[in-house]
């Protein structure tokens, strides 16, 4: 595992906790100290943040493991009958599958990009930061697709077909 695989896993560990925090802070605020506000006549504390942020979270956490589990090689794989064609085969379709993964990892970030500078100057109402934020998740998860759809074309020609 190289520095890249291993910093990823550790985003990915952080966007976790920062999402089930998130989660039980929601949960705390919505059914405990709206019911300690609303009995003690106190103004109301608005929560609103705790949505975005794990709005935030989980759109960072899907593109990021996406990218992992193509690099794990974990990702969905059909295998009706491959292995029972000729190895030249098996390389050419191992090789298809990985350019089409490149494909759509490049089409993932240069749309994302796209989204990214449309919402650019619109924030979100309770954090108020800018929405590019949220959508860069899908840039930065379709550069990493793609790249780990390369080197699972590198991959082909090592290890062999899937």
């Amino acid at each position: 595992m190289n520095r890249l695989d291993r910093a990823l896993r550790i985003v990915l560990a952080a966007l976790m906790a920062i999402a089930i925090v998130d989660l039980l802070i929601g949960v705390f605020f919505r059914y405990v100290v709206t019911q300690i506000t609303a009995y003690l006549d106190l103004d109301m504390v608005h929560f609103s943040w705790v949505d975005e942020v794990g709005e935030l979270a989980l759109a960072w956490m899907a593109p990021i493991g996406a990218a992992v589990g193509i690099r794990d090689r974990v990702h969905f794989t059909l295998h009706l009958g491959v292995q029972r064609l000729p190895i030249g085969v098996q390389r050419a379709i191992a090789l298809a599958i990985a350019l089409l993964i490149v494909m759509f990892g490049t089409l993932v970030a240069w749309h994302g990009w796209g989204i990214s500078m449309l919402n650019a100057s619109l924030t979100s109402p309770a954090l108020e930061i800018s929405l590019a934020w949220l959508y860069q998740s899908a840039v930065l998860g379709g550069v990493l697709i793609a790249l780990y759809g390369l080197a699972s074309m590198r991959d082909v020609g090592h290890r062999g077909p899937l």
